[in-house]
């Protein structure tokens, strides 16, 4: 099997690892390169100790590639979480066509940052899904599609995690199907009118309202939780007095409250009690002056917390 692989972050450097353990022939990696200072473990550099050709990440949006690609009998295209725009021309070139992990369920969760959107929408349960790529972004044919719970502790982190490893198992579903019976690769059309397509936008433009119900704050702080990584939605922010904090770990209580949104209530070891518009959270930990701290270093009881303007 001939397989050019475009692909970033872990998953694209697990899916690499699976291709050398598979034994299949990688006629290319695509992915960016490392910068010159950068002493994390990058695709780039895994590729070429396994003895693959890597190109720079943009070079599929060329047709050149197409060219390539065909020149070099390639069976088939994997994209892996890499998010460039990929000319028709490539799209075409593949034998068995081109494929893409896409880290939710489609139709209803298409675009940028949907482990974040489910967490923060109250989604029970999320998913992966290996479609045909075509000119309309994640909305190609499904292949493969597999679901799992969102848990009540899941963060953007977490889920991210149970994705990538669903995701994995589908794509060597996808190439083990493809090197036995490539006319069985399922082609599932998308339901278009169930479609939700998601940008680069964070709700509220991150800023948490103490005035949403407590599972709304609390969802917002697990969306934006990729510890210690980056997260792609930023920190939920708030403010206290005239100084802005973002609020990086929160959990229900189950309280009922029956003071103003955003009133800052008991002090414990555990973290303080701010009020919602339902019932008290309990905030544990801030990020504040470039420092994370427990909540009851910065939080005193009687503040009021309200929206950050930055």
């Amino acid at each position: 099997m001939n397989v050019v692989l475009a692909a970033e972050e872990s998953a694209g450097l697990q899916i690499l690892r699976a291709l050398a353990a598979r034994k299949d022939h990688v006629v290319a990696v695509l992915t960016t390169p490392p910068k010159s200072n950068s002493t994390r473990v990058s695709l780039w550099n895994a590729a070429q100790e396994l003895g693959f050709e890597t190109l720079p990440a943009e070079q599929v949006k060329s047709s050149t590639l197409a060219e390539r690609l065909r020149s070099q009998g390639v069976d088939i295209f994997l994209n892996v979480h890499s998010l460039y725009i990929i000319h028709q021309e490539v799209l075409r070139a593949p034998k068995l066509g081109a494929f893409n992990l896409h880290p939710g369920p489609l139709p209803r969760y298409a675009g940028l940052n949907v482990v974040s959107w489910a967490i923060f929408r109250g989604e029970l349960e999320h998913g992966v899904t290996v479609h045909r790529i075509d000119a309309e972004i994640d909305a190609g044919p499904i292949a493969y599609q597999s679901r799992f719970p969102i848990t009540a502790d899941d963060t953007g982190l977490s889920l991210s995690l149970k994705s990538v490893r669903e995701g994995i198992l589908l794509m060597l579903r996808l190439l083990e199907t493809a090197t036995s019976a490539p006319e069985s690769i399922p082609s599932i059309p998308q339901d278009l009118a169930l479609r939700e397509y998601f940008g680069r936008e964070v709700p509220e433009q991150g800023r948490i309202s103490w005035e949403w119900p407590a599972a709304k704050v609390v969802n917002f702080v697990r969306a934006c939780d990729y510890f210690p990584f980056p997260s792609p939605w930023g920190e939920p922010r708030s403010r206290v007095g005239v100084q802005d904090f973002a609020l990086v770990r929160a959990s229900r209580t189950g309280l009922a409250c029956g003071v103003c949104p955003g009133t800052v209530g008991e002090s414990m070891n555990s973290g303080v009690y701010v009020a919602c518009r339902d019932e008290w959270v309990l905030a544990s930990k801030v990020h504040f002056e470039g420092k994370y701290l427990p909540a009851q270093d910065v939080l005193r009881p009687g503040d009021r917390l309200t929206e950050s303007i930055s």
